[in-house]
């Protein structure tokens, strides 16, 4: 296997000393770019995530424009619910639409859990293409939506603030909602191996929603799943768990036996390190509205950031994904100050003392 020359998020995320802390940000292949936007007005969503070309095309861009440490592919997490048999549409600027929501146990017998080489081939091709084009410059991020968060979506049909029907649906139907989550936790489980198996380096499992649980419900609903994920991947690649806004649980996202846990903005990196202990890395939390701050100030940020982190078993990333209307010169701003960081009073030889 060819050696990845720039491997420092690889070492990171294995708790090995690396040169300084890697840096790449969510939905960093998107909206914010130029060229991504040209692409956008010839090509509708999904055309451009199922054609292996464009989706390279895009995976690539802010490798070559913003100088990230990993590419992620890009794609989209309601593929796997398309897979599962429910039309999903994705309408520009408002979000994603689920025509026929599934909320009853008639409903449930249009789901499938599908042969995901035969329905997600094209996500497969894109990676095999994206890697071939990468040519081992940077590791390359695939990723899935976790089981709750994709739940969310099958049931309320749209995107949601609170998402109060899905509740209501686990809430009231709990067995439909365990049999709907443990489908989509296999099929969830069969997309990322083949992934790997395509050539990913590492693997993101996203729970977007999983903050809106109270912690009790978080367990029962969302931690469980995901641990049946992490546990079935952990063999095969490098892990990153992400659970926006449900940091009451980081030891127990820990416990999942990922190797980094990622956060966003709600919580400074001291705590999140106590509860956390010291044997995963953690990923984030720059509030990505913060990049639209003069870039004076944003350097400022990100370095109080990068120091309240301290240095090795971190990923400077941001809280959640880059804003559409974040120019570029600022993405690259964050970017280049995680690059160029010396740690307070400490030189960057403290990263091969680790």
């Amino acid at each position: 296997m060819n050696m990845i020359r720039n491997d420092i998020l690889i070492k990171t995320l294995r708790g090995e000393p690396a040169e300084r802390t890697p840096v790449w940000m969510m939905r960093q292949a998107g909206r914010y770019l130029p060229a991504y936007r040209v692409l956008r007005d010839k090509y509708d969503f999904f055309t451009r995530v199922q054609t292996p070309a464009l989706a390279t095309e895009i995976t690539l861009q802010p490798v070559d424009q913003i100088g990230v440490d990993a590419a992620i592919l890009f794609s989209d997490i309601l593929v796997v619910l398309q897979a599962m048999g429910l039309e999903v549409q994705l309408i520009e600027n408002k979000g994603p639409f689920l025509p026929d929501p599934v909320r009853t146990s008639a409903d449930i017998t249009r789901v499938i859990v599908p042969d995901v080489e035969e329905t997600l081939g094209y996500v497969f091709d894109a990676i095999r293409l994206t890697k071939k084009e990468l040519n081992n410059r940077v590791p390359l991020i695939g990723f899935a939506g976790a089981p709750w968060t994709l739940l969310c979506y099958m049931v309320e049909g749209k995107g949601s603030k609170t998402f109060d029907l899905t509740k209501s649906f686990c809430f009231s139907q709990p067995e439909l909602a365990h049999r709907l989550l443990q489908m989509l936790t296999e099929t969830t489980i069969a997309y990322l191996r083949q992934q790997v198996k395509a050539g990913v380096d590492v693997i993101q499992l996203f729970d977007s929603w999983g903050g809106l649980l109270s912690p009790d419900d978080f367990e029962i609903f969302s931690l469980r799943y995901m641990r049946q994920i992490i546990q079935a991947m952990k063999n095969e690649t490098p892990t990153i768990l992400f659970a926006k806004g449900a940091w009451a649980s980081i030891p127990e996202l820990v416990g999942t036996g990922t190797d980094c846990v990622g956060l966003d903005w709600g919580i400074r990196p001291e705590t999140a390190r106590k509860m956390a202990g010291n044997s995963v890395s953690l990923q984030g939390n720059f509030d990505p509205a913060r990049l639209l701050s003069p870039i004076p100030e944003l350097k400022k940020e990100v370095t109080k950031m990068l120091n309240s982190f301290g240095p090795g078993r971190h990923i400077a990333n941001l809280g959640h994904g880059i804003l559409p209307n974040v120019p570029v010169d600022h993405a690259k701003a964050f970017v280049d100050t995680v690059k160029n960081h010396i740690y307070k009073n400490r030189g960057k030889e403290v990263f091969s003392s680790l």
